[in-house]
């Protein structure tokens, strides 16, 4: 590994509050897991700021150990296989495809890591979803206040995940066998983060799953979903900036006049979203 990339790894890892290695085991694939999610949220504010940050998982993984955002799921699970690799875990990619989502057909990269034999499923991207790594086996899975459940497994590599269908911010996501290369990924980002279609350009949408459940902020919508819900909308600029703060979201390098921009943007997509009948 190239100088500046093990300097990387070791810098996320401080970031984590690891001040060394952990082994490639089970259980520090899932410490990893917990510790990525605790200090780095899932979002998208580069995407609806117009400023998109490209793919490269090298890219992401020095921005996230240099204190900055990720980004959404190519961005957190490309890096996290760097990391992966770098210590140790036998890691292979999987395309991911959100089911319901039909442009582009490869909308998020799945990790698979095989540990003594058994394969796991790591994904650092899902936003409200998983909470630690889950073994790929055919069944239901309680995290917390959520019910999951894997169907479809095949002998490749492949399977169907199944979200809570009362708290998950989507329905389900098939895994396909094939391996997505980083030219694939950085193809489907783009017409993820491109305006006006891009699905990312949309909706600011910033998540933070704990071990209780997962934060959520939707514009200017913040909810809580599983234990402690809550749901209320920020329509006070400095209340909104507070929550993105507290989700972990690093501001820094992103003008005030910016953010006020956005926030009036999402203000007024939820006033229209309101009047035409929005919950």
């Amino acid at each position: 590994m190239p100088l500046d990339a093990a300097d990387a790894v070791t810098r996320y890892l401080s970031r984590l509050g690891l001040s060394e290695s952990p082994a490639p085991t089970a259980a520090g694939l899932a410490d990893l897991h917990r510790r990525h999610l605790d200090a780095v949220p899932y979002e998208n504010l580069a995407i609806v700021l117009g400023r998109p940050d490209p793919t490269d998982p090298g890219e992401t993984l020095a921005r996230i150990a240099a204190g900055g955002n990720a980004g959404y799921c190519f961005h957190h699970n490309g890096a996290f296989e760097v990391v992966l690799r770098a210590l140790g875990f036998a890691v292979e990619r999987r395309f991911g495809h959100v089911q319901g989502r039909a442009v582009p057909p490869l909308n998020h990269l799945v990790l698979l890591v095989t540990i003594g034999g058994q394969r796991w499923w790591p994904d650092l991207g899902l936003g409200d979803g998983l909470r630690d790594p889950v073994e790929v086996t055919a069944g239901e899975i309680r995290q917390g206040p959520f019910r999951y459940e894997i169907t479809d497994v095949g002998a490749h590599g492949e399977w169907t995940f199944r979200h809570d269908p009362a708290a998950g911010s989507f329905g389900a996501i098939d895994v396909r066998a094939s391996r997505p290369s980083d030219a694939q990924v950085a193809a489907a980002h783009r017409v993820l983060s491109t305006p006006p279609d891009g699905r990312f350009t949309r909706t600011l949408v910033v998540q933070r799953r704990d071990d209780t459940g997962a934060e959520t902020l939707r514009g200017i919508r913040y909810q809580r979903a599983g234990d402690g819900a809550f749901a209320r909308d920020l329509a006070a600029y400095d209340d909104w900036r507070a929550v993105l703060e507290s989700l972990g979201v690093n501001l820094a390098g992103t003008g005030d006049e910016d953010l006020r921009s956005l926030h009036a943007r999402m203000l007024a997509a939820h006033a229209e979203w309101a009047a035409a009948g929005g919950g």
